[in-house]
């Protein structure tokens, strides 16, 4: 057989703080048929580090801020002639064979995407992402965010999405069900992506084997800041009114209405309640103006059971979410 092809995308906006480590660890890679970074409009110099580090990566520069997606976009659109396309933070380091134990991840023709373990920058033993998950509340959650790292954390197993931050996708597939909605601009685009798999009948799954250690926030500046704070919540209400069915969204309605209520009183308490609400109403108007542009992601009744059984793990991941503090 032969060799799977495979680019690391590596989406960058004044990263001079960390894009250097982030590219060494990627030049170390075996396996590796393509670099690309796709530079947001940087004004620090560190797109100028990319041809110093890795003389041979292919550079792509927007002249302005095209966001998360945008820049994705651009690294998969170059990817296209490749079976797989690894999406990488520019404020990480991959430990050695990351690219490979990812590639294996993909055996089953039926995965869509892996994620990898992440783990804390700065404390290598504290879990960063295990698998992004979605709950019934309308709460996306990292799984095991801030735990420490152990036995539970390092077996493979099916996620509802994969975190874009180090994950690969199938490029077969992105060529089916769509490449990442620029709507989104940033935050929640993977949760719609693996979401957008799933009812096509496609899987998400873990491979802990691929290990990455994260910063986390680098690009926004904090965990809390108005960027975050309005995209988020904007793109919370977008994913639910893209993905679920109309019966879907009333069906969860009692748990969804405190869910959000929850959020509301958080982020007040953070100084942010009115650009959390603020966004709610964003969200709402980006569904209706999505679903006047079809991208309502069921159609049709061959997609009901693919959405029957996300629907029962809503249900779970919110008792995975309620206990997840208690965990040790």
């Amino acid at each position: 057989m032969s060799q799977p092809t495979v680019s690391i995308v590596i989406p960058n906006m004044n990263g001079a703080a960390y894009l250097r480590a982030c590219l060494e660890s990627v030049r170390k890679q075996q396996g590796v048929t393509r670099v690309i970074v796709v530079d947001n409009a940087s004004t620090d110099g560190s797109d100028a580090m990319v041809k110093e580090i890795i003389p041979d990566a292919q550079l792509i520069r927007f002249e302005t801020n095209t966001g998360f997606c945008g820049a994705v976009n651009a690294g998969i659109a170059a990817s296209m002639d490749l079976d797989y396309v690894i999406l990488l933070n520019n404020d990480t380091v991959i430990e050695p064979d990351f690219t490979r134990y990812l590639v294996e991840a993909m055996a089953d023709e039926n995965v869509f995407s892996a994620q990898a373990r992440m783990l804390s920058m700065q404390d290598a033993s504290v879990i960063d992402d295990a698998g992004d998950l979605y709950c019934a509340l309308g709460w996306a959650f990292a799984y095991g965010k801030g735990k420490k790292d152990g036995p539970r954390y390092q077996k493979s197993r099916r996620l509802f999405s994969c975190c874009a931050g180090a994950a690969i996708y199938r490029i077969s597939m992105l060529k089916e069900i769509g490449v990442f909605d620029e709507a989104h601009f940033a935050y929640l685009e993977d949760l719609d992506i693996g979401w957008r798999a799933r009812l096509n009948g496609y899987m998400n799954i873990y491979e802990p084997r691929a290990v990455v250690h994260h910063v986390g926030s680098a690009s926004s500046g904090s965990i809390y800041n108005l960027f975050k704070v309005r995209n988020s919540s904007r793109n919370s209400i977008y994913v639910i009114g893209k993905n679920m069915p109309w019966w879907q969204v009333i069906l969860n309605l009692p748990l969804l209405i405190p869910g959000y209520l929850v959020k509301t009183l958080f982020f007040i308490l953070k100084g942010y309640g009115k650009d959390y609400i603020a966004g709610i109403g964003k969200g709402v108007a980006l569904s209706i103006k999505g679903a006047k542009e079809g991208k309502k992601a069921f159609k049709g009744l061959k997609k009901l059971p693919y959405c029957l059984r996300l629907q029962l793990e809503l249900w779970f991941n919110l008792i995975l979410r309620l206990k997840q503090p208690f965990d040790r």
